[in-house]
């Protein structure tokens, strides 16, 4: 077998996210070591993708399947497997180019097919057991709590198949300690222990002169005002809304204590992916808007200039807002945001975070993060010792968070330059890209190595007397609903 690899990534959906930004800089990390690369999807829109997919930096194939994403708001994860059956029928053709292994992240339904009937090695990447994903909020050692019966009923084939499939692969891999525990938890019939590969980033994609400082897209966003960043896709359990309600109490305790920070000055600029065609991406817009009037707060929203998202008519303050919302931020504006020297930190609001690409991202710039105290996070983000500190790790709630955001605002020069350091050289040696790629060429390797795949013939018929079941269930909830 040859050192170089032919690899095929298969991602369902390859727009702007956490998830998305791992294939993209795992993909670029291993054409870096000389493996050649192709990834595969069942959407890509290049008004809402990362550039390197847009640009011929990545060789993207997007296969448009006739599915749509949901039946009246409803039966995603459904739709999710017919729409990766039908790239994986793609990937099966003859005319398909061969491939020494596969890496699949987030949907593990084409595992067995393409092992199976495609005769190769699959490495499949756990960002989170999609089980625990589905509906409701998830506690750690209580696990996730579910709707009504019937949502429950139609959640328990997703489930099996879901935990049958990911057996499949030939190497499990994890995105954080905190993952693999909760996946060793939730797959018991799964004997194997991911191995833990840390998402990594192109870190010269984050210095401050890899983007033109007189851009239309970076003037939109540049200030002289203190600011306070978030980034994270507008969705309701990213819950941004912490963000809103901590700035808030923030400026009125810097207004209370007629601090040297003048409050009226400071800006909230909550940043991340959004799709009009997602009802949660549109709410979510709507509730923080909401928020923030509550709140008295002034707010815009802004796109870039090549976004062809239309944005509802908002009562907005264009100039000077103490709120922006900015909708699918491009590559240099992230990088302007986080390296600008008005931005005081990053606030991380998610809980029971998998893993959690932005409080690394601030990192690297040397930027504090407060995030919260759960999942992922917890392993980036080094909260103490004092003198060892990378950011701050904090329970979600805002009144603890205004408390802390204080703290950070009030860091002396020399404190905030200590702090940059150690961030910037904690980033780079655990969560640097050449780490990352590095991980994933050793697990792809060691797939690839097992040599040619043992066709089951019984397993193969079980998973599609399995899926069979499958449709018949669906056709029948279809018929219900």
């Amino acid at each position: 077998m040859s050192a170089k690899l032919r690899v095929a990534f298969v991602h369902p959906d390859l727009g702007i996210g956490g998830a998305e930004r791992l294939v993209v800089d795992a993909a670029l990390g291993l054409q870096k070591l000389g493996h050649e690369v192709d990834v595969y999807t069942s959407h890509h829109d290049p008004n809402h993708c990362f550039d390197e997919t847009r640009d011929g930096t990545l060789k993207v194939h997007n296969i448009t399947p006739p599915f749509p994403r949901s039946f009246k708001g409803k039966f995603h994860i459904l739709f999710s497997h017919a729409r990766q059956l039908h790239l994986t029928k793609h990937l099966l053709r003859p005319t398909t180019p061969k491939y020494d292994v596969y890496f699949v992240d987030q949907l593990s339904t084409c595992v067995p097919l393409l092992r199976a009937l495609g005769r190769t090695r699959v490495v499949f990447y756990c960002h989170f057991p999609d089980k625990l994903l589905a509906d409701g909020e998830f506690v750690e050692g209580k696990g996730r709590r579910r709707g009504s019966l019937l949502k429950r009923v139609y959640r328990m084939p997703m489930d099996r198949l879901e935990e049958f499939t990911t057996r499949q692969a030939d190497v499990i891999l994890a995105n954080s300690k905190f993952t693999a525990r909760v996946f060793k938890t939730h797959f018991a019939s799964i004997s194997s222990t991911p191995k833990v590969v840390y998402p990594g980033i192109n870190l010269s994609a984050y210095e401050a002169t890899s983007f033109d400082t007189q851009d239309k897209d970076i003037l939109d966003v540049a200030s002289d005002h203190p600011t306070l960043l978030s980034l994270n896709r507008f969705e309701r359990k990213k819950n941004a809304a912490l963000a809103v309600d901590a700035f808030a109490l923030l400026r009125k305790k810097l207004t209370d204590s007629e601090s040297a920070q003048p409050s009226n000055q400071m800006r909230l600029v909550v940043a991340g992916g959004y799709d009009p065609r997602l009802e949660d991406n549109m709410m979510t817009l709507v509730a923080l808007i909401d928020r923030a009037k509550a709140h008295s707060l002034s707010f815009n929203i802004i796109t870039p200039s090549t976004s062809r998202i239309n944005i509802p008519p908002f009562d907005t303050t264009p100039s000077a807002p103490d709120v922006l919302f900015l909708l699918n931020f491009t590559t240099a504006q992230r990088s302007a945001l986080l390296s600008a020297p008005s931005t005081l930190a990053l606030l991380y609001t998610p809980t029971n975070e998998h893993f959690g690409i932005g409080p690394v991202e601030a990192m690297v710039c040397g930027l504090p993060v407060l995030a919260c105290n759960t999942g992922g996070p917890t392993e980036s983000v080094v909260d103490s010792p004092p003198e060892e500190r990378t950011g701050w790790l904090r329970p979600p709630e805002p009144d603890v968070w205004a408390e802390a955001l204080t703290e950070i605002a009030g860091l002396s020069v020399e404190e905030r330059q200590a702090l940059a350091a150690r961030a910037k050289k904690r980033a780079t040696d655990y969560f640097g890209m050449e780490a990352m790629a590095t991980g994933l060429e050793s697990a792809l390797k060691d797939a690839a190595a097992m040599g040619p795949v043992v066709l089951d013939s019984s397993l193969l018929m079980l998973f599609w007397a399995f899926l069979a079941v499958l449709v018949a269930f669906a056709v029948r909830l279809f018929s219900v609903s």
